[in-house]
């Protein structure tokens, strides 16, 4: 979700939750969902760069969540689109280079443009981190990353690559593959690939599979990751049943929450993670363990 759309969004599921978020007392005794900074702390900094890292680091948040594409020149870097237009000055500095795909710029050219001027002119320093940047900045402020590989399609190879990536920088080593990495696409080929190349990396799926084929994701993914809207109990208690590849029982992460009603609302379903815009808000807005 667009961090500029918080507001709107917010105001609207207010009313629509209200009659359906559990009491407290029934949220106490449950395992305090991990609260994950979409694209960084969206809301405040602008998505997907080394600011809104460090935003949801200052807010106390732990797990952030990224995009990975690849420039013309093979360069991993960190931006949700697969064009560079919405969150950069891209039409100004290449007017003639329209649609303006990451994949058809070098990652020297990406380096040039402005990504934060979009969202707040006091950003106008950010750029488009490649993922090494963004890995080197989540180890120095000691976070957690959900990795999303986006549009593979476009990208052959980029899972291997990823994992290259993820191992020169220390991050397929036991501490962090055991609490600190999971990676997730919206395509099984490309988490299945994942699974494949590295076994041991925690993977997810992003959708809502049907409960009858859940068993089939569960030998690649230790997590099916919904939007929050397509959930439900009885939907998250399916999905628990069913173990997935290493043995334990799948997870659920549910994006993109961004108000207080809806977070207790999707506690109550028993969701293991919510991926949110706003972190400071859902955290708060969840029991104290």
């Amino acid at each position: 979700m667009h961090a500029r759309a918080v507001a709107a969004t917010t105001t609207a599921l207010l009313g629509a939750a209200a009659l359906l978020i559990p009491a407290p007392a029934a949220l106490a005794g449950a395992v305090q969902p991990t609260v994950i900074a979409h694209r960084g702390a969206s809301a405040y900094a602008p998505e997907n760069t080394l600011a809104a890292v460090d935003k949801a680091a200052e807010l106390g948040i732990h797990w952030v969540e990224n995009d990975v594409q690849r420039t013309k020149d093979g360069e991993l870097v960190v931006l949700h689109d697969d064009n560079l237009k919405r969150t950069t000055d891209v039409e100004q500095l290449f007017p003639d280079r329209a649609p303006w795909k990451v994949k058809d710029f070098t990652a020297a050219e990406i380096a040039r443009l402005d990504a934060g001027s979009w969202f707040d002119p006091t950003y106008a320093d950010a750029r488009v981190p490649t993922l090494k940047q963004y890995m080197d900045r989540v180890e120095l402020n000691h976070q957690k990353l959900l990795l999303e590989i986006k549009n593979p399609e476009l990208y052959p190879g980029i899972e291997k690559e990823t994992l290259k990536l993820l191992g020169n920088e220390g991050w397929l080593d036991r501490p962090h593959l055991a609490s600190r990495l999971i990676v997730q696409s919206f395509s099984a080929d490309s988490v299945r690939t994942v699974h494949e190349l590295k076994p041991a990396v925690k993977t997810g799926f992003l959708g809502t599979p049907p409960v009858s084929e859940l068993s089939r994701y569960a030998t690649f993914a230790d997590q099916i990751n919904p939007s929050y809207g397509s959930v439900s109990t009885g939907y998250v208690a399916s999905v628990h049943a069913v173990e997935g590849p290493h043995g334990r029982p799948l997870e659920v992460f549910v994006w993109t929450v961004n108000d207080a009603n809806t977070a207790r609302l999707v506690a109550g379903y028993g969701v293991d993670g919510i991926i949110t815009n706003t972190p400071d808000v859902v955290r708060d807005a969840l029991p104290a363990q």
